[in-house]
């Protein structure tokens, strides 16, 4: 399948290889989230939450790495390994909630960019399946979502809603320069 998103013959070969890069990245930032909280919180909910979700992050790092060549991934990965760790590692200082808070704020912003990609993909036959595995993985993102939504204890305050935009923010950023190299 790789193949075919190499040929530089078509617009679409070229818009699919950057997103795939993309995903890829922040599939590889969803990893370091969720070893931030791991190695900071110490919440048996948290935790048990976190350590589910790591291994279906990755499940779709692995399954995105399959179809995406190593010499197409993203230059940036350290920095999406970094960004990721913060990410997971500052709210689960503050608790619980600010982690759930988190999660949903990522999560929310990760269905979105996948349901961009599915609608320009759910028109090419061709790209069948790799569009049926961004439905995979948002399926899994929406879960994950509505899972840290239903555990928050209390409505986030102006300074968690604060880090939340930042969060979405640079959930934007990232996936900006992960689509450029």
């Amino acid at each position: 399948m790789s193949q075919s998103l190499l040929n530089p013959d078509t617009n679409l070969q070229r818009w699919l290889t950057a997103e795939l890069r993309s995903d890829h990245a922040g599939e590889t930032g969803a990893v370091w989230i969720y070893k931030g909280i791991l190695a900071v919180s110490h919440n048996r909910q948290v935790r048990d939450f976190s350590s589910a979700h790591l291994k279906t992050e990755q499940g779709h790092l692995a399954r995105i790495s399959d179809i995406l060549p190593a010499s197409e991934r993203s230059r940036f990965l350290p920095i999406w390994r970094l960004a990721g760790f913060v990410t997971g590692a500052l709210p689960a200082l503050f608790g619980a909630n600010a982690v759930f808070a988190t999660i949903d704020a990522v999560e929310t912003f990760v269905d979105e960019h996948y349901q961009q990609q599915i609608d320009r993909l759910r028109g090419e036959p061709a790209q069948a399946e790799i569009c049926a595995l961004l439905m995979s993985c948002q399926e899994d993102e929406i879960s994950h979502r509505d899972e840290a939504r239903d555990a928050q204890l209390a409505s986030p305050g102006i300074v968690l809603r604060t880090w939340c935009r930042v969060v979405g923010a640079g959930s934007v950023a990232a996936v900006a320069l992960a689509r450029w190299r």
